[in-house]
């Protein structure tokens, strides 16, 4: 059901993602009214309660940046709990909307559901094309089946739902954990420490030569409501109906080597920076193809050492 002033209902609103979309969007459609609920408030495994809460809020467009995440170690722990808790909330929110006249919807997928050994840089077109990396494939099947679910109820119902794979996010809202957050936030804290700790060297897993693509997560909102703001025939024209994601990045990519010394510039640390290379660099390369993105009209906003030093306060906040 459609009202004068547009419901949009941000699933996952307290994650990183959901909480930048939030921000996006409180800035770019003030006029919206904005519709977010705790995990506590609305449990998206659970159809029933998905189901009631649809028919209670005639909501008119969904962004689905709910999600159970995590690290290497707790994917390879949990893996059941990965892909149950993701198809759910998929499948959930998805199937609902739908139901409920839903005609909007975004679905988000990561990268690291392409193929481990996808040729670089990845095209859109390279998804289901070899084997995902064996770590975290219960929730790349998961996320996978997010994207489908998003193209099928498109070409069968003939509803607007989209879908974007953003790169490796980072920025506001982070898990600085040292061994649980990704490589940004995890070595902001460790360069941190070292610095309050006098530490005369910090030491990185691996050579440092492997190279990796980040986005600022604000970034990353504003292209999700960039690409939800086009015309649908604007959409159409890029993509196809069983291959409808877009990536999202900056087109760049830097080593992480280079990026320590960029994090250790940020947070003052002046001491070595070493490397042990008995430790995996992983893949050599994981970077997006962006022109497709970029022809819609959108392009980050948010440097690099810019985004790290944001985060850093953040950091210094908590």
């Amino acid at each position: 059901m459609t009202t004068n002033t547009p419901r949009i209902f941000v699933a996952g609103h307290r994650g990183m993602v959901g909480a930048a979309l939030v921000r996006q969007l409180k800035a770019r459609a003030p006029q919206a009214q904005l519709i977010t609920r705790t995990r506590a408030e609305l449990d998206l495994t659970d159809q029933a309660a998905v189901r009631a809460f649809f028919a209670a809020e005639n909501v008119d467009t969904v962004y689905l940046a709910a999600a159970k995440v995590g690290g290497i170690h707790a994917n390879n722990t949990f893996p059941a709990v990965f892909i149950h808790q993701n198809l759910m909330i998929e499948c959930n929110v998805v199937h609902e909307a739908w139901r409920h006249g839903v005609q909007q919807l975004l679905v988000m997928g990561s990268s690291c559901i392409y193929p481990k050994l996808a040729e670089q840089p990845i095209r859109e077109e390279y998804l289901l094309t070899g084997a995902i990396e064996p770590t975290n494939e219960p929730y790349a099947v998961a996320k996978i089946a997010g994207i489908k679910l998003a193209e099928s109820y498109a070409r069968q119902y003939g509803v607007d739902y989209r879908a974007v794979m953003p790169t490796n996010l980072y920025g506001l809202g982070d898990n600085f954990h040292p061994e649980n957050g990704h490589v940004i936030p995890a070595l902001i804290r460790r360069f941190h420490e070292a610095r309050v700790n006098g530490a005369d060297e910090v030491v990185i897993w691996g050579t440092g030569n492997a190279r990796r693509e980040f986005l600022y997560v604000d970034d990353m909102a504003a292209a999700c409501v960039h690409v939800m703001a086009m015309e649908r025939s604007a959409y159409a024209a890029i993509t196809k109906p069983m291959q409808s994601h877009i990536n999202i990045g900056t087109g760049q990519d830097i080593t992480i080597g280079e990026l320590a010394h960029l994090i250790g510039k940020v947070t003052g640390y002046a001491g070595r920076i070493g490397f042990d290379t008995s430790k995996s660099d992983g893949a050599p390369r994981k970077l997006l193809v962006v022109s497709k993105i970029e022809s819609l009209g959108w392009a980050p906003t948010t440097p690099l050492e810019a985004g790290l030093r944001q985060s850093y306060q953040e950091f210094l906040s908590l």
